[in-house]
């Protein structure tokens, strides 16, 4: 099992089975469709981590830069490409797309918080869109990002989703995971794996944020405002502000994620429910933003930004998150500082409490499935 560089999609595998349990013929064959292409490409995609894991990935050493792909509607990645760093827009709206969101996740991570790229050594943004003919959603595989064409192919009064580059906070929650993956490598199972899923998203919003230079008051903080079409009772994908109200629908059913640890959800699916806990991390930050006003990048966001850059452990709980944000920030700006005491706000808001314990510091990197199978024990026997 290789939990550090896994598939990760934002549609959730709980949503897509019951649109296959639920839906109209088309809808339910895309829905199963895509379920089983997703975890015939995990399977190849743990095989190629074993293998990348002993050669060092190079250093392009390169600013922003971008290039977008096609599939083809083929599974082959990346594909042919169709659209470079400082070339002018395509005919295809979802290249433009996506070679917009990548730049804007980008300008966040440099501007903001002086990354360059997502490993920081200014790595090559590749994008490949219209993966696979009816494949609905999007991923970061470990090395790229990849999208389908959404429901395009449906009849009009049919579709569920919207292609899957329309929405720049999904861009940003899936570059995120290459962030994750080159600094806390945050592993994706139980709090950890909601961990990494709210991290993905608190930049993913604060990617929209900043592009539209949008305070924290006037956010919608919604995940994926865009990608259901209006046949779908849904106002996104997860609502940071008020997790389990994104949507409710005869077809999706009603939005699984807690708010508060008293709601905490006990699964072995989703990767032990990382799609749905974190709702409740999802929520902290956004107390916290709130609390602090202004724009939720310059505060809020620089604290989760130092603490997913290698702060954290690889199996960090929600606990640990609390300490390490709270230590974080009054390092930043001063014990019993506002900023200090909104965080702590924030996380008592979801039912988690400074423990005033140390946090566990980050272990050094290992490489590999063997390293992460190791920690995987950890997990483990910490749940025993």
């Amino acid at each position: 099992m290789c939990l550090r560089k896994p598939v990760q999609c934002i549609i959730p595998p709980h949503m897509l089975k019951n649109i296959a349990e639920k839906g109209k013929p088309g809808q339910s064959d895309k829905a199963l469709m895509t379920l089983v292409s997703t975890e015939q490409l995990r399977g190849r995609r743990t095989g190629l981590t074993n293998v990348a894991a002993m050669f060092p990935a190079a250093a392009t050493g390169r600013g922003k830069y971008r290039v977008v792909y096609s599939a083809n509607n083929g599974m082959s990645l990346p594909g042919m490409p169709i659209r470079k760093e400082g070339e002018s827009p395509v005919a295809d709206h979802a290249a433009n797309e996506a070679y917009e969101g990548s730049g804007h996740t980008y300008d966040l991570f440099h501007q903001v918080y002086g990354r360059n790229s997502i490993d920081g050594k200014g790595s090559i943004l590749d994008s490949t869109v219209h993966y696979q003919d009816s494949y609905d959603n999007a991923f970061w595989d470990g090395q790229q990002m990849v999208y389908g064409d959404g429901d395009e192919d449906l009849p009009v009064g049919d579709r569920i989703f919207n292609r899957f580059t329309t929405s720049v906070d999904v861009i940003g929650h899936e570059l995120t995971h290459g962030v994750i993956q080159n600094g806390s490598r945050l592993m994706y199972w139980g709090q950890s794996g909601a961990l990494n899923e709210s991290f993905a998203d608190v930049f993913g919003i604060l990617v929209r944020q900043y592009r539209d230079r949008q305070p924290a008051r006037t956010s919608d903080w919604l995940i994926g405002a865009g990608i259901f079409t209006g046949n779908i009772r849904a106002k996104g994908l997860r609502s940071m502000i008020e997790p389990g109200n994104a949507y409710e629908d005869p077809m999706l059913g009603r939005d699984p994620q807690p708010g508060h640890m008293s709601a905490f959800v006990n699964t072995t699916t989703d990767n032990a429910g990382v799609h749905i806990n974190s709702g409740i991390p999802n929520r902290a930050f956004c107390m916290a933003a709130l609390e602090l006003g202004g724009y939720a990048w310059e505060k809020a966001g620089r604290v989760w930004y130092e603490a997913m850059d290698g702060r954290l452990a690889e199996v960090a709980t929600f606990q640990e998150a609390a300490d390490m944000t709270i230590k974080i920030s009054g390092e930043m700006f001063g014990s019993g500082s506002l900023e200090q005491q909104a965080i702590t706000n924030g996380w008592k808001a979801v039912g988690i409490y400074y423990s005033g314990k140390a946090p566990k510091p980050a272990a050094p990197k290992s490489g590999g499935c063997l390293g992460t199978f190791l920690s995987f024990a950890a997990i483990v026997r910490g749940n025993r």
